[in-house]
């Protein structure tokens, strides 16, 4: 109740409208009632949502209700849909590997948390404000609004009957944790790529700093060394693409995200996939997606 008002829902994650609408005075503002039907919050069900109705009205408010609704309840995966993750430390080939299987296997949509957050932030919409108040005051977004966030877009994946690549979330285990209350993942990727490949990979990196063009001395070198293909204009190398720092981020990566191999293992769901080149590693990770989507036919 707020301001006399009282509005009752009965929402459905179908999308159909609250059934039942009580309003005591006039319609300034409505606090939104939800139960968040996850496994672990039914002893905490009430979360309260105040919302502006003279600037939305009715109709957008009970939509807002029952997509928020919607994107808190556990999505399963059906026979055809599948959640797919893939883990490994920075510059390890994640993105490379990714882009194979979304090309060999166009029934997966990526899904990318970076992407979704800035989508949401820029189109104003409800919880992108949200968002923006934490990134406004140099906070990190935290797990439950992104979860939030991620599934305001996964379900209408899963409704057109695709599957989803999930990238840059989860980092943390508490961010797994706080993911599988609401999406069961059940395809995991673990590239296994050793620091020192990683380290003699990114090292090798330099930068046309004004164009964001990229050289690598191992596979990719400017026809001058040290120079600009197109304006003859020195590279640099970014201090996080040094060395030291290279190694300082997959430290920090094994001792927080490396926890997450251990929790998917325990699921049951995680493959590791060993080696140094993404194009040797990518037929076996193939070959295994296969059988493992095969299944969905047997």
């Amino acid at each position: 109740y707020c301001c006399g008002i009282v509005i009752s829902l009965e929402a459905k994650a179908d999308g159909a409208l609250p059934s039942r609408v009580i309003a005591n005075s006039k319609p300034e503002v409505a606090v939104i009632m939800f139960a968040t039907f996850t496994r672990t919050a039914l002893t905490h069900t009430a979360r309260g949502r105040c919302i502006d109705i003279q600037q939305q009205g009715r109709q957008q408010l009970y939509s807002y209700a029952v997509r928020s609704l919607a994107s808190l309840e556990r999505v399963e995966c059906s026979d055809d849909s599948h959640f797919l993750l893939i883990l490994g430390k920075p510059g390890g080939g994640k993105g490379t590997i990714s882009g194979k299987v979304l090309k060999d296997m166009p029934n997966f949509h990526h899904l990318s948390s970076g992407d979704v957050l800035r989508h949401h932030v820029r189109e104003c919409t409800a919880i992108g404000k949200e968002a923006k108040k934490y990134m406004n005051e140099g906070k990190l977004v935290p797990d439950e609004l992104m979860v939030r966030l991620i599934m305001e877009d996964a379900h209408s994946v899963i409704d057109d009957g695709k599957s989803l690549l999930l990238d840059g979330f989860p980092r943390t285990l508490e961010q797994a944790a706080a993911l599988d209350k609401a999406l069961d993942v059940d395809l995991v990727i673990n590239l296994d790529i050793p620091t020192e490949t990683i380290v003699s990979r990114i090292s090798d990196r330099w930068i046309h700093a004004p164009s964001g063009r990229v050289y690598s001395y191992s596979y990719k070198p400017p026809r001058v060394r040290g120079k600009d293909d197109e304006t003859g204009e020195d590279l640099i190398q970014r201090d996080d693409d040094k060395p030291d720092c290279v190694r300082k981020r997959l430290t920090a990566y094994d001792e927080v995200t490396a926890p997450l191999v251990d929790f998917y293992e325990k699921k049951g769901v995680l493959k590791t996939f060993h080696g140094t080149m993404s194009d040797v590693i990518y037929p076996e990770v193939k070959d295994w997606l296969d059988e493992k989507l095969s299944h969905d036919h047997e």
